[in-house]
């Protein structure tokens, strides 16, 4: 009778040969039955296998690692391994969003599982490529438009386990996008990737895609596969909330009160709109073509400038300065910013530089665009006073006005919803009351009550978001718009056009770290509006101390 647990094993050069299991002798020697011929030769022996009537050699010492793919201790070979202790997220009545955040934050041997809406009987039905696919689709409109990597890796997340699949692992980088299935750890594992090769700023699409991924969570709304793939087409069919004219039109009102912002009337309003709208068909144009993003920036920050120096040779008595300085306005990538030191702040360095590189080629084609134009200028003997320039008028109402103005065609440039459109304008019209009355009436320095106010943004768009279960990219990423350096960035252009290079790398300093205060603030914001909301509790299994979602490294 042969004993429980026999198998067969390939034998180099000879037939298989069915061979019982070891059994140790009072001596400590091996025994094995034989049932078929032995091998011809001695070629069939590994070399690493003792020959019979050798003791076999003393067990490793307790100190060495253990496979995790070894079988329990209790656990007969070809038995069913003991379930582990049911550990689940309780709270289900929280955002789907926080309920992820906890699993990404929570070491991978100590993560629960979280709820399903139905759980199948049978796992080895469930269209497992199907669902991996479906979650790299969603994977990548988040990411291509301009998601943060957790938030992706949470959405990921939600939408692999509401369909049942507990064990999936996703990474996300700046461009490629993999998700892991293994049903156990002795099954194969299921690895599919997608690569994210088209970015287009669209906060509309990215709503939908949220609603989408909170429905596939909810446990009281049932949507199927079939039903996800079906709304995922329509999401990516459907058209932009405003159409191209719209968008020109925006871009020409931003730069205009941008310009009233930093001390312009209206006539300056009027020349950088027009500087503001010519640029975008200019960069409209070179994306009908085909060429990079990098000489779009450069072809869009030529127009603007250009008009503020013709002002300049005209001996017009305007702010010449607050023209350009509002075309700028209409540049400055923030949201690639905010959306990259976020990543970093939350661990995701590959991304975060990335998209810091990013930042950097686009700032850059905005300083050949305006530079080159300054240059000229400054050849052709135009006078440009810095210090006349710098003048600060305190101009409340017109001010708050300006900075409402300019969120709204932010918001409409980004295209998003309508509805949403006047809560992220209020929310930046609040964003620069707080900055003016620190730096205006307190005479705070501009770093701090930048970082202040664009924490407060943060706060405010964390909390809307989590009211309305969507993104908190829509009501913080226009907000602040205001908050943004162009005068600095314009001081610093103008000073390298000068020759005063001192000057010009100090004016750059002074608006990299105006930057990265409102890309701080924001993230901060948000960490600290998780502090007012009830977090996800975890279920923890008898016998194990609860841990928190987050550990210290002490940075080693």
């Amino acid at each position: 009778m042969t004993p429980p647990g026999a198998g067969k094993a390939r034998v180099p050069g000879a037939t298989y040969a069915r061979l019982r299991p070891e059994y140790p002798t009072n001596g400590g020697e091996r025994r094995v039955a034989e049932e078929d011929a032995k091998p011809a030769s001695d070629e069939a022996h590994s070399a690493f296998t003792p020959p019979l009537g050798v003791p076999l050699p003393p067990p490793p010492a307790g100190e060495h690692p253990t496979s995790e793919f070894a079988l329990p201790e209790g656990v007969t070979p070809g038995g069913a391994p003991p379930k582990p202790p049911a550990v689940s997220l309780i709270r289900p009545e929280q955002p789907w969003q926080d309920r992820m955040r906890v699993m990404l934050r929570t070491p991978l041997t100590e993560r629960p599982s979280a709820e399903r809406i139905a759980a199948p009987e049978d796992e080895t039905v469930l269209p497992v490529p199907r669902i991996l696919d479906l979650t790299l689709r969603i994977g990548e409109l988040l990411l291509a438009g301009g998601e943060g990597a957790e938030d992706v890796e949470a959405s990921m997340f939600a939408v692999g386990h509401a369909f049942g699949l507990d064990r999936i692992e996703t990474t996300v980088t700046f461009t490629l996008l993999s998700v892991t299935h293994q049903p156990s750890l002795v099954d194969d594992p299921v690895t599919v990737n997608r690569t994210v090769r088209r970015r287009g700023t669209d906060y509309n699409r990215l709503a939908a895609v949220f609603r989408l991924v909170d429905d596939i969570t909810d446990p009281l709304v049932t949507v199927t596969l079939e039903d996800a793939y079906r709304r995922l087409a329509e999401i990516r069919r459907n058209r932009h909330p405003y159409p191209k004219w719209a968008l020109t039109v925006a871009s020409g009102l931003l730069a205009g009160a941008a310009s009233v912002l930093v001390g312009g009337g209206s006539l300056v309003f009027v020349a950088a709109a027009v500087g503001a709208m010519l640029g975008d068909r200019l960069a409209w144009t070179a994306s009908a073509r085909g060429l990079p993003e990098f000489y779009q920036f450069v072809l869009f920050a030529i127009p603007p400038a250009a008009v503020g120096v013709a002002l300049k040779f005209a001996d017009v008595d305007v702010r010449y300065s607050a023209v350009i300085t509002g075309g700028l306005f209409a540049l400055l990538p923030g949201r690639a910013l905010v959306a990259a030191v976020q990543d970093g702040l939350t661990g995701y360095y590959i991304t975060a530089a990335a998209r810091l590189l990013e930042v950097l080629y686009l700032f850059v084609g905005i300083i050949v665009g305006v530079l080159g134009v300054l240059y000229v200028g400054v050849r052709l003997h135009a006078e440009f006073d810095p210090d006349l320039a710098a003048v600060h008028l305190e101009r409340p109402v017109t001010s708050l006005v300006a900075a409402m103005v300019l969120t709204a065609t932010f918001a409409v440039l980004l295209q998003q919803e309508r509805s949403t459109v006047l809560i992220v304008t209020l929310n930046g019209g609040v964003a620069w009351l707080i900055y003016g009355s620190m730096h205006d009436t307190a005479d705070v320095s501009p770093v701090l009550s930048t970082a202040v106010a664009a924490g407060l943004v943060g706060l405010f768009g964390q909390l809307l978001s989590r009211y309305r279960y969507a993104s908190a990219l829509p009501y913080v990423t226009a907000a602040i718009g205001p908050l943004l350096p162009g005068s600095s960035t314009y001081f610093g252009l103008l000073g390298l056009a000068q020759g005063d290079v001192n000057g010009g790398i100090r004016s750059l300093l002074t608006a990299a770290t105006l930057a990265l205060a409102i890309a701080v603030g924001v993230n901060l914001g948000g960490e600290m509006a998780r502090l007012f909301i009830p977090q996800p509790a975890r279920g923890v299994a008898p016998g194990r101390k609860e841990r928190k979602a987050s550990k210290r490294t002490r940075g080693f």
